[in-house]
């Protein structure tokens, strides 16, 4: 593991934060530029559309990014894998656009997604929303904010009447309404689904299996400074910078919602 050089570092993690809010504000600007303005688009090899709006916001955050941290490590959805990273303390996760989907047809949900990993989980992250002028921030210990507000996650403690997001196949599956779940329809950026949690915004946010480091990890911090927590159906957090970087089976809530959610959600998402 090659260690962080803190005599040129800064000794903080609320620093880091600072870094990767102003960053995303900056990339999200950029991606705005191509908003609506039909960008080149192809698909990828798992058949998910990325565009020259995606790859130009992963090129302006690594520049941004890795000149300003030399000693971190590297990992963006946008950027060939470098195993290198497993070699760093620190480690930069990038998503350039989270929602894809959405912003190319024009929906406003799409994100900016970037946390800074140390040994395995997340102690910085920023998740901007530009359509909704939505600034999501979190530092390890520091709380989570939303436009320099404070967030934190619902304080409903039963499944009756639970807001519920997720893919389509869970919340338009009878199994939730009978659990006692609200629905409330689908967000297409995985990251903005787990950060309304952290907002108190909506109860409980749910994923099937695949989602990946970039898509989870800022949220995740996000979630659990406001309270809540990210986990596997085995009730286990989740850990970045693997050599693998998919994950299982998702859900977020409050501390009080996850047991009970994960038991009510256990046959239909695992």
């Amino acid at each position: 593991m090659r260690e962080v050089d803190h005599a040129h570092l800064p000794s903080d993690r609320d620093a880091d934060r600072r870094l990767l809010e102003e960053a995303a504000r900056q990339a999200g600007e950029l991606a705005l530029t191509y908003f609506g303005q039909d960008p080149e688009t192809w698909f990828k090899g798992n058949k998910s559309p990325v565009s020259e709006a995606d790859l130009a916001v992963d090129r302006f955050l690594a520049g941004e990014l890795r000149s300003a941290r030399p000693d971190y490590g590297w990992l963006s959805e946008e950027t060939a894998d470098d195993r290198s990273r497993l070699e760093y303390d620190r480690v930069f996760i990038v998503d350039p656009i989270d929602g894809t989907r959405a912003f190319l047809a024009g929906g406003d949900e799409w994100t900016v997604s970037l946390a800074v990993v140390e040994k395995g989980r997340p102690v910085a992250g920023a998740v901007f929303c530009p359509r909704r002028e939505e600034m999501f921030v979190a530092s390890s210990g520091g709380g989570a904010w939303l436009n320099d507000q404070p967030i934190s996650v619902s304080a409903r403690t039963d499944l009756d009447g639970a807001t519920l997001t997720g893919p389509h196949s869970i919340v338009a599956n009878e199994q939730v309404i009978v659990a006692g779940f609200k629905s409330t329809g689908i967000l297409r950026s995985l990251a903005y689904r787990i950060v309304m949690v952290a907002a108190g915004r909506i109860d409980v946010g749910a994923a099937r299996g695949g989602p990946s480091d970039w898509d989870l990890a800022a949220a995740d911090l996000l979630v659990q400074e406001a309270g809540g927590a990210l986990t596997n159906l085995s009730g286990e957090p989740l850990i970045y910078n693997r050599p693998r970087t998919g994950h299982p089976a998702l859900i977020a809530a409050s501390r009080a919602l996850i047991g009970p959610v994960r038991d009510a959600l256990d046959d239909l998402i695992g």
